[in-house]
């Protein structure tokens, strides 16, 4: 018998590994092809895009004729010219299929030689339109990784025959259904765009599709209203259906690991714990659950797999995935790099506490949903996860300028102090930034306290945690005025409210909401940071206790 495995690398083979049930997914989108819809499935990478088109084809194959194509698996050379284009696109189709009627594949075959210069797409799609009314069965037509598509031009001709010949269709024979699937929404696929002034022609097309890793902006200056119409998509459906794994999701696939393993643990509290700090994100999923069956279960401190499948298990997983490098993260990373509106966006978003209003022509947020880094709520545009939102803390605090900051250098020279029998001493850690903080900034005016007070508390605890803990803000909380920071230390978690003063009234307030915060997390001891910029403030620390619970509060 063949050992499951989570799965993190490429598409998920249920007789493999450990999936979610797809079904319900499956039908809905049977359901749009039913109804003759073609459209665009986007979402960010290692999403499970791949994994969903290859169980759909198996799904549709009893009703329809599925031809199912990888982009990536054209070349670069492919997209320079419609002729190359055909011949590539040619051999996919005979690769994917043999069910095609004898004339066809003799054209198919002559086609992917390449050598007449007259075999244009508008020939190749004469010949697909003759496939569509030649097959007993309708066709369906996927194209995974749509936009690994190289040239421009080729590419945006090859979608204005889709479009046209859809548009067509009450009259001539077509495909009963197109998906395209990709990051890149192809109603948006000028964000991959860049021009190249070296290659240019007379055609104001001629521009070539970046690196997706390199993630350049493009500018279309030189193109007119009805040529920009053609880059849309503007046929496509719109696609409604969640990927993202739900806590039910999770739980089904925990319950197929347990049927192997019988650890014991307790399905819906590690199925809540994975979904509270990945948001049902399918690859952070699956990389968690992959940390704790593999590396964590059977170390010392996690000897058998029952051990490692709790709420302690999971902490310790976060904290390794947080600390690792894999091709998510370094995707993430160049994206910021790449696309300096992105970066600014993030940086208020978190160094700032800033609330952004979700808009929908924002460049920015609109690559940052792309790419999977924001959502939009109503509260405003947030970021996916918790643990993207961590990562993307650390990323900014290990920068050069910001480790090179006094608050960093002076959390990493003590941090040794902190750690008493395994555990943080949390409210030795306020006395010391608040003194370290008074000395540094504390002349510092109003501006200031508000807009890097939390940085810097950030700055000077992360180097304390790092390597053994992690920690997270609480998005539901975070604003200009109001920040929880969660810290999960040796399998024990700690609560600082960090705030701005803005009175007793406020003060008392943030007391109930931090009283209330540590019974959902069955606490009895919370810590409160306020920065208060009023001359006759006192600074310190003192402690408070409100009915069973004690509050440590830190006044800087």
């Amino acid at each position: 018998m063949i050992r499951k495995t989570f799965n993190t690398t490429g598409c998920c083979d249920p007789d493999l590994h450990y999936m979610v049930d797809l079904s319900s997914r499956l039908k809905e989108i049977k359901s749009m092809i039913d109804r003759g819809e073609y459209f665009t499935i986007n979402r960010a990478r290692q999403y499970g895009k791949t994994t969903t088109l290859q169980a759909l084809a198996e799904y549709l194959a009893d009703d329809y004729e599925v031809l199912s194509i990888d982009f990536q698996t054209v070349s670069y050379v492919d997209f320079e010219s419609e002729q190359l284009f055909v011949a590539a696109f040619s051999r996919e189709l005979l690769e994917c299929t043999s069910c095609l009627p004898e004339n066809i594949k003799n054209k198919l075959m002559e086609y992917s030689q390449g050598a007449s210069q007259e075999v244009t797409l508008s020939v190749l799609f004469k010949t697909l339109m003759e496939l569509c009314r030649n097959t007993k069965k309708k066709i369906v037509l996927l194209i995974d990784e749509v936009d690994s598509a190289t040239n421009n031009q080729v590419f945006l001709d090859f979608l204005a025959q889709l479009r046209a010949y859809f548009l067509k269709r009450k009259r001539l024979p077509t495909f009963q259904s197109v998906i395209l699937a990709g990051v890149y929404d192809i109603r948006n696929i000028r964000r991959k765009l860049r021009p190249e002034d070296e290659h240019k022609t007379n055609s104001p097309w001629n521009t070539r599709v970046s690196n997706e890793e390199n993630g350049s902006l493009l500018t279309f200056d030189d193109c007119t209203r009805d040529q920009m119409e053609l880059a849309p998509f503007d046929i496509a459906a719109d696609f409604l259906i969640d990927m993202s794994f739900s806590c039910q999701d999770i739980m089904g696939m925990l319950e197929q690991y347990e049927s192997d393993y019988q650890t014991g643990m307790d399905i819906g509290e590690i199925a809540s714990l994975l979904y509270d700090y990945t948001s049902g994100y399918p690859y952070l999923v699956s990389r968690l659950c992959k940390l704790l069956d593999e590396q964590i279960a059977g170390e010392n401190d996690f000897p058998e797999k029952s051990a490692a499948w709790t709420a302690v298990g999971v902490s310790e997983a976060v904290r390794r995935i947080l600390i690792e490098k894999n091709t998510l993260f370094e995707s993430l990373n160049n994206k910021i790099v790449a696309y300096p509106k992105l970066r600014e966006l993030l940086y208020q978003l978190l160094m700032n506490g800033k609330t952004i209003t979700y808009a929908p022509d924002s460049e920015a947020i609109d690559i940052a949903m792309m790419f999977g880094f924001v959502k939009a709520t109503k509260a405003g545009v947030v970021v996916s996860n918790r643990i993207f939102e961590t990562r993307l803390y650390n990323f900014f605090l290990s920068s050069e300028e910001m480790q090179g900051s006094d608050m960093y250098t002076l959390g990493d020279r003590e941090k040794y102090q902190f750690i008493k029998n395994g555990e943080l001493d949390m409210t030795l850690i306020l006395k010391r930034f608040v003194t370290a903080f008074d000395d540094i900034y504390g002349d510092q005016p109003k501006k200031f306290i508000e807009e890097d007070g939390r940085r810097y508390f950030l700055l000077y605890l992360r180097p304390i945690i790092n390597g053994t803990g992690n920690y997270y803000i609480e998005s539901r909380t975070r604003n200009q005025e109001r920040t929880d920071v969660i810290i999960d230390y040796h399998g024990r978690q700690y609560v600082i409210e960090l705030k701005i003063w803005r009175g007793d009234s406020y003060h008392t307030r943030g007391e109930k909401q931090l009283l209330d915060y540590l019974g959902y997390y069955h606490l009895d001891k919370g810590y409160m940071l306020s920065f208060n910029f009023n001359k006759q403030k006192e600074i310190g620390v003192r402690k408070i206790v409100l009915g069973d619970k004690v509050l440590i509060e830190a006044v800087v």
